[in-house]
Protein backbone atom coordinates (compact mmCIF):
# COMPACT_ATOMS: atom_id res chain seq x y z
CA UNK A 1 0.00 0.00 0.00
CA UNK A 2 0.71 3.33 -0.61
CA UNK A 3 2.20 5.29 2.16
CA UNK A 4 1.23 8.94 0.34
CA UNK A 5 -1.35 10.22 -1.59
CA UNK A 6 -1.50 13.93 -3.55
CA UNK A 7 -4.80 15.26 -4.26
CA UNK A 8 -5.76 18.14 -6.24
CA UNK A 9 -8.06 20.22 -4.38
CA UNK A 10 -11.45 21.95 -6.74
CA UNK A 11 -12.99 19.24 -8.39
CA UNK A 12 -11.64 16.20 -5.96
CA UNK A 13 -12.13 17.39 -2.43
CA UNK A 14 -14.70 19.78 -3.21
CA UNK A 15 -16.85 21.10 -5.19
CA UNK A 16 -15.01 23.48 -8.12
CA UNK A 17 -16.41 27.01 -9.77
CA UNK A 18 -16.15 28.05 -13.23
CA UNK A 19 -15.66 31.34 -11.16
CA UNK A 20 -13.08 30.50 -8.93
CA UNK A 21 -13.44 29.40 -5.14
CA UNK A 22 -13.63 32.90 -3.96
CA UNK A 23 -13.71 32.73 0.46
CA UNK A 24 -14.17 30.10 2.53
CA UNK A 25 -17.92 30.15 2.43
CA UNK A 26 -17.83 29.27 -1.18
CA UNK A 27 -15.31 25.83 0.02
CA UNK A 28 -17.72 22.95 -0.34
CA UNK A 29 -16.57 19.67 0.26
CA UNK A 30 -17.74 16.89 -2.26
CA UNK A 31 -19.97 14.50 -0.47
CA UNK A 32 -17.69 11.21 0.95
CA UNK A 33 -14.26 13.25 0.35
CA UNK A 34 -13.64 13.97 3.74
CA UNK A 35 -14.77 10.70 4.79
CA UNK A 36 -12.24 9.39 1.97
CA UNK A 37 -9.46 11.67 3.45
CA UNK A 38 -10.07 10.24 6.97
CA UNK A 39 -10.06 6.98 5.88
CA UNK A 40 -6.45 6.83 4.33
CA UNK A 41 -5.17 8.84 7.53
CA UNK A 42 -6.56 5.83 9.36
CA UNK A 43 -4.36 3.52 6.89
CA UNK A 44 -1.03 5.55 7.85
CA UNK A 45 -1.36 7.06 5.02
CA UNK A 46 0.05 10.92 4.14
CA UNK A 47 -1.92 13.14 2.57
CA UNK A 48 -1.15 16.54 0.94
CA UNK A 49 -2.56 18.55 -1.16
CA UNK A 50 -1.18 20.25 -4.75
CA UNK A 51 -3.74 22.53 -6.85
CA UNK A 52 -3.17 25.57 -9.49
CA UNK A 53 -4.68 28.80 -7.63
CA UNK A 54 -4.34 30.93 -11.10
CA UNK A 55 -7.37 32.59 -9.43
CA UNK A 56 -4.74 34.83 -7.36
CA UNK A 57 -3.12 36.21 -10.29
CA UNK A 58 -6.40 36.94 -12.26
CA UNK A 59 -7.49 39.35 -8.75
CA UNK A 60 -10.22 36.72 -8.15
CA UNK A 61 -9.36 36.22 -5.28
CA UNK A 62 -5.95 37.23 -1.95
CA UNK A 63 -3.54 35.49 -0.92
CA UNK A 64 -5.59 35.52 2.54
CA UNK A 65 -8.45 34.54 1.19
CA UNK A 66 -7.21 31.58 -0.48
CA UNK A 67 -5.28 31.13 3.37
CA UNK A 68 -8.55 31.17 4.64
CA UNK A 69 -9.76 28.18 2.42
CA UNK A 70 -6.92 26.60 3.15
CA UNK A 71 -7.57 26.61 6.48
CA UNK A 72 -11.51 25.88 6.18
CA UNK A 73 -10.02 23.02 4.24
CA UNK A 74 -7.91 21.69 7.08
CA UNK A 75 -10.24 22.22 9.86
CA UNK A 76 -13.10 20.33 8.07
CA UNK A 77 -10.52 17.53 7.02
CA UNK A 78 -9.73 17.45 11.15
CA UNK A 79 -13.19 17.19 12.40
CA UNK A 80 -13.99 14.23 10.17
CA UNK A 81 -11.10 12.44 11.56
CA UNK A 82 -8.12 12.73 8.87
CA UNK A 83 -4.87 15.27 8.41
CA UNK A 84 -3.41 17.20 5.70
CA UNK A 85 0.31 17.08 5.70
CA UNK A 86 0.31 19.94 3.48
CA UNK A 87 -0.98 22.05 0.83
CA UNK A 88 1.23 23.24 -2.23
CA UNK A 89 -0.02 25.58 -4.69
CA UNK A 90 0.18 27.44 -7.77
CA UNK A 91 -0.55 31.28 -7.48
CA UNK A 92 0.11 32.23 -10.96
CA UNK A 93 -1.33 33.16 -14.41
CA UNK A 94 -1.26 30.08 -16.88
CA UNK A 95 0.97 32.63 -18.91
CA UNK A 96 3.15 32.93 -16.99
CA UNK A 97 5.10 29.66 -17.86
CA UNK A 98 5.94 28.84 -14.53
CA UNK A 99 7.15 25.21 -13.11
CA UNK A 100 4.68 24.60 -10.54
CA UNK A 101 1.60 25.29 -12.72
CA UNK A 102 -0.24 21.91 -13.64
CA UNK A 103 0.93 20.16 -15.94
CA UNK A 104 4.29 21.00 -15.26
CA UNK A 105 5.28 18.91 -12.10
CA UNK A 106 6.92 21.39 -9.94
CA UNK A 107 4.20 21.05 -7.14
CA UNK A 108 4.54 17.25 -6.71
CA UNK A 109 8.60 17.56 -7.28
CA UNK A 110 8.05 20.26 -4.40
CA UNK A 111 6.38 18.07 -1.87
CA UNK A 112 8.94 15.24 -2.63
CA UNK A 113 11.61 17.44 -2.20
CA UNK A 114 10.20 18.85 1.69
CA UNK A 115 9.22 15.52 2.44
CA UNK A 116 11.47 12.84 0.88
CA UNK A 117 8.50 11.74 -1.02
CA UNK A 118 9.77 8.75 -3.71
CA UNK A 119 6.75 9.98 -6.10
CA UNK A 120 7.05 6.57 -7.85
CA UNK A 121 5.38 4.77 -4.49
CA UNK A 122 2.64 7.10 -4.34
CA UNK A 123 -0.47 8.40 -6.15
CA UNK A 124 -1.86 11.85 -7.58
CA UNK A 125 -5.35 12.06 -7.55
CA UNK A 126 -7.14 14.14 -9.91
CA UNK A 127 -9.90 15.30 -12.25
CA UNK A 128 -8.12 17.23 -15.28
CA UNK A 129 -6.31 16.47 -17.89
CA UNK A 130 -3.34 18.42 -16.41
CA UNK A 131 -3.49 16.64 -13.09
CA UNK A 132 -2.62 13.45 -15.14
CA UNK A 133 0.06 14.61 -16.81
CA UNK A 134 1.48 16.67 -13.85
CA UNK A 135 1.48 12.73 -12.37
CA UNK A 136 2.62 11.54 -15.20
CA UNK A 137 5.60 13.94 -15.93
CA UNK A 138 6.51 13.46 -11.86
CA UNK A 139 6.65 9.56 -12.27
CA UNK A 140 3.81 9.21 -9.55
CA UNK A 141 0.57 7.07 -10.35
CA UNK A 142 -2.26 9.43 -11.87
CA UNK A 143 -5.84 8.91 -10.43
CA UNK A 144 -8.29 10.37 -12.18
CA UNK A 145 -11.91 10.90 -10.45
CA UNK A 146 -14.99 11.54 -12.64
CA UNK A 147 -16.38 14.11 -9.81
CA UNK A 148 -15.28 18.18 -11.12
CA UNK A 149 -13.76 17.76 -14.44
CA UNK A 150 -13.56 14.02 -14.24
CA UNK A 151 -16.50 12.80 -16.77
CA UNK A 152 -15.06 15.44 -19.48
CA UNK A 153 -11.38 14.24 -18.94
CA UNK A 154 -11.88 10.73 -19.54
CA UNK A 155 -13.33 11.29 -22.57
CA UNK A 156 -10.39 14.20 -24.04
CA UNK A 157 -7.95 10.61 -24.59
CA UNK A 158 -7.61 7.00 -23.69
CA UNK A 159 -6.94 6.55 -20.41
CA UNK A 160 -4.92 4.29 -18.63
CA UNK A 161 -4.81 5.67 -15.30
CA UNK A 162 -7.34 3.97 -12.65
CA UNK A 163 -10.69 5.66 -12.87
CA UNK A 164 -12.75 6.08 -9.92
CA UNK A 165 -16.54 7.84 -9.28
CA UNK A 166 -15.02 10.19 -6.37
CA UNK A 167 -12.23 9.92 -4.03
CA UNK A 168 -14.39 8.03 -1.62
CA UNK A 169 -14.28 5.63 -3.83
CA UNK A 170 -10.70 5.01 -4.77
CA UNK A 171 -9.65 5.33 -0.92
CA UNK A 172 -11.59 2.33 -0.26
CA UNK A 173 -9.85 0.57 -3.01
CA UNK A 174 -6.76 1.31 -1.60
CA UNK A 175 -7.58 0.95 2.02
CA UNK A 176 -9.02 -2.76 1.16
Amino acid sequence: MASFVILDRDGVINEDSEDYIKSADEWIPIPGSLEAISLLCSNNIDIYIATNQAGVARGKLTLDALDGIHRKLVHEVEAAGGRIIDIKFCPHHPDENCRCRKPNPGLLEDLASSYQLNLSEGYYVGDSLKDLRAAESAGCTGVLVLTGNGVETRHLRPLHEPTFSNLLAFAKNLTS
